[in-house]
């Protein structure tokens, strides 16, 4: 089998590795498409392997048809799913645990289904388990052009939330006010948190962070939210501790990645059960920036690292 590796000089190259074996309660899946993540450029460069039992090769959401299934799985050869992976979906076939594959949305070819589980999955933990956003909330969304951003978007309107998020550019503002956000900052324009203190916030999801988190903080309303999910935008922060302690603030750290199988398997049921019937009805719709063959992944992870995109990145490879 083959699969996108990372050489010694972290470049990427399509490269002989070993055949998956399934395990108990597991399924195989031909590949049909892999989502491309932040997450796999920061593994590229080292900083964030595969959790244990995973392949140490990048990927962490496909869709595909499954080829391989016990006699006791509740999936059969021949169904055409998405998946939650740890690591290992560049590759022309992947072993996953039933818990964490998902029926592919019938309205949807199968490529675009890869552009699901892992910002879903993402956006539902946080914005819902985590922080609780419930209809008439506030919720601030920062880089919300990014594929978890807009999944965060579709899930805040879908639950009834005020819609306040951030982008780079006039051309994703454009695209977001468009998707149905309600208010939306180009950061290089204008000051968030001027912005902010107009809609007081009740529940953040920040890939962000950095030396503004306190200042957004100050913006927050009583008893609110704040779930750090990533730190692109630096690890160090100076925050408010009184404004904290007198409001009753909440901050959370969180990833998806870190999860037991078991919990991503709740979040992925929940999932199936209150957004499936939404996507299959068409309100809501993956937001596709670009499908390239899994051999372009260079060119995948520049579109990322370049913040280019407004939506998911896509890799794409012949079944069979």
């Amino acid at each position: 089998m083959k699969a996108i590796v990372v050489n010694e000089q972290r470049q990427l190259i399509w490269a002989d590795v070993p055949e998956p074996v399934l395990r108990d309660d597991q399924v195989m899946i031909d590949v049909c498409a892999t989502g491309v993540n932040r997450a796999d450029l920061f593994q590229r460069e080292g900083k964030y392997p595969s959790p244990p039992g995973w392949p140490p090769y990048m990927g962490l959401e496909v869709s595909g048809v499954i080829c391989e299934a016990p006699a006791s799985s509740n999936w059969r050869v021949g169904d055409k799913v998405c998946a939650l992976l740890g690591g290992g979906g560049y590759a022309q076939r992947v072993a996953v645990p039933s818990g964490l594959v998902l029926p592919a949305p019938a309205n949807l070819p199968l490529e675009q289904a890869a552009a699901l589980p892992e910002v879903f999955a993402t956006a539902y933990l946080n914005l819902v388990i985590e922080a609780g956003l419930k209809s008439g909330e506030t919720v601030f969304i920062q880089a919300g052009a990014s594929g978890v951003g807009i999944a965060a978007i579709h899930l805040s309107m879908a639950i009834g939330a005020k819609v306040v998020t951030s982008v780079g550019s006039e051309e994703k503002a454009k695209f977001l006010r468009q998707l149905g956000a309600d208010v939306v900052i180009n950061r290089k324009t204008t000051d968030i948190a001027s912005v902010l203190k107009e809609h007081p916030i009740d529940v953040a999801l920040d890939c962000v962070a950095g030396p503004n988190l306190g200042s957004y903080l100050e913006c927050m309303s009583t008893h609110g939210r704040w779930v750090i999910i990533s730190t692109l935008g630096g690890e160090r922060a100076e925050l408010p501790l009184r404004t904290i302690l007198r409001r009753g603030l909440k901050i959370f750290g969180s990833t998806l990645r870190s999860r037991s199988d078991q919990e991503k398997s709740d979040i992925l049921f929940r999932l199936e059960s209150e957004i499936w019937p939404r996507i299959e009805q068409g309100q809501i719709a993956p937001v596709i920036y670009k499908m390239l063959p899994l051999e372009n992944a260079e060119e995948a992870h520049a579109i990322l690292r370049d913040s280019k995109n407004t939506g998911k990145v896509i890799l794409t490879q012949k079944l069979g």
